[in-house]
């Protein structure tokens, strides 16, 4: 179970890479007016690659944790505990909504014919997705849910 919160917890900075990758190119591509191009596409793609991948391990750590089990069979007293209503409900739910907009702007980015209305989705979608992602991380220093930047295995 630790080698799985490990890579998890690795990869949330392939996430974020990516995540500021797909926003960048998106700024620079709405404030140059520059056509939308298959680095674009890549850096939305890759974005939206590893947010499933997360998921993946996050759904497997979901089911295997004792913790977040034990929350489940008293959701009355895990809403009152800030730490298990984080894991067990709120970065649950930030995830899934960072995942979903990832994939609609996506989708949305594929039916667009004008590069400036793809730049400005892809900001939209990637940029809500990434400010999701950054307040569902437990950072450090984080007040009951705080884990380190890095995994130790």
């Amino acid at each position: 179970m630790q080698t799985l919160l490990g890579i998890h917890s690795i990869v949330r900075w392939l996430i974020l890479l990516f995540g500021v990758w797909a926003v960048l190119r998106a700024i620079m591509g709405v404030s140059g007016r520059k056509p939308y191009a298959a680095g674009d596409t890549k850096a939305g793609l890759f974005f939206m690659i590893f947010l499933d991948i997360q998921f993946l391990l996050g759904i497997l750590l979901f089911f295997m944790s004792p913790i977040v089990q034990g929350a489940l069979g008293n959701m009355g007293e895990a809403m009152g505990n800030k730490g298990l209503r984080f894991y067990t409900v709120e970065h649950t739910i930030m995830a899934i909504a960072a995942i979903a907009l990832a994939h609609i702007g996506r989708a949305k980015i594929k039916k667009l014919s004008d590069d400036q209305r793809k730049h400005k989705t892809a900001l939209i979608f990637f940029g809500l997705a990434l400010v999701l992602i950054l307040a569902l991380i437990p950072w450090p220093g984080r007040e009951a849910v705080g884990r380190a930047l890095f995994p130790s295995f």
